[in-house]
């Protein structure tokens, strides 16, 4: 599975998109948290394994924490209220002492760091998920599953029509949202295409789903593809905990606030 430094190397690749493009209101300590929790966070039990080798009782301990911890959600349950206390009080420790700045001068609440702490989780196995015993996890298994690998997928009119409609709406639909007009509010047309999208997806997935797991014989939903199985493990591992990181996110008062304070 992959090591310390492509969990890090990720979340903060990621974060540091989340800084450039939120104009200081995912700082330098969302970042961090972030990229934290995506590697130490549910790999805590293992680690603690490894630092505590050289004693019997210590490998036992970590063994037992990490077939609870090492999960995308159990690792937010269990330790995300515990540990959002922790991190928010060490964000306002490095901020006072001036160790770390946080570009809007005030440090992490505890809601953020519990948003951070699920969103580093989910991160973190958006890799083990796909990067893990030698490619046999039970995640990648159950994503192929949902392709046609028998024989050759046959062609189903109503599954084009079905797909051709879907396709062409999301495209129509964000054309139509985003056409130029003189008066237009850029969040309400962001919220729009946010829904169309969302709508989209859960269409497509109820369409795949039924001839996946209803239709008997089985169907091929769409030709070979696995996109059931894509669109849930992306929805869940990659859209949902930058999400979260975008809901962690400092208001922009109070950005602007420190911006407008006299040096």
């Amino acid at each position: 599975m992959p090591g310390p430094g492509p969990h890090m190397i990720y979340a903060l690749g990621s974060g540091h998109g989340l800084m450039h493009v939120s104009d200081g209101m995912f700082g330098p300590h969302h970042c961090l948290t972030y990229a934290i929790n995506a590697f130490f966070g549910p790999d805590i039990g293992s680690f603690s394994e490894w630092l505590t080798s050289i004693m019997g009782s210590g490998r036992i301990l970590g063994s037992s924490v990490e077939q609870w911890i090492h999960d995308p959600f159990y690792y937010a349950l269990i330790l995300g209220f515990p540990l959002s206390l922790l991190y928010s009080w060490v964000s306002r420790f490095l901020l006072h002492k001036g160790v770390l700045d946080s570009f809007s001068g005030v440090p992490l609440t505890k809601r953020q760091c519990f948003l951070l702490i699920f969103a580093g989780s989910l991160s973190h196995f958006f890799l083990d998920h796909l990067f893990e015993e030698n490619g046999h996890s039970s995640m990648y298994t159950w994503i192929l599953s949902t392709g046609w690998w028998k024989t050759r997928a046959p062609i189903n009119p109503d599954a084009v029509i079905v797909i051709g409609l879907l396709c062409a709406s999301l495209i129509g639909g964000f054309i139509y949202i985003y056409r130029v007009k003189p008066l237009k509010s850029v969040r309400r047309q962001y919220h729009k295409s946010l829904r169309l999208s969302l709508a989209v997806a859960i269409a497509y997935c109820l369409w795949c789903a039924s001839q996946i797991y209803l239709v008997r014989p089985r169907r091929p939903a769409v030709g070979e593809e696995a996109d059931l199985g894509v669109l849930v493990f992306l929805g869940i591992f990659f859209f949902f905990p930058h999400w979260l990181c975008i809901l962690s996110m400092n208001p922009r008062e109070i950005v602007d606030s420190k911006e407008q304070l006299p040096l």
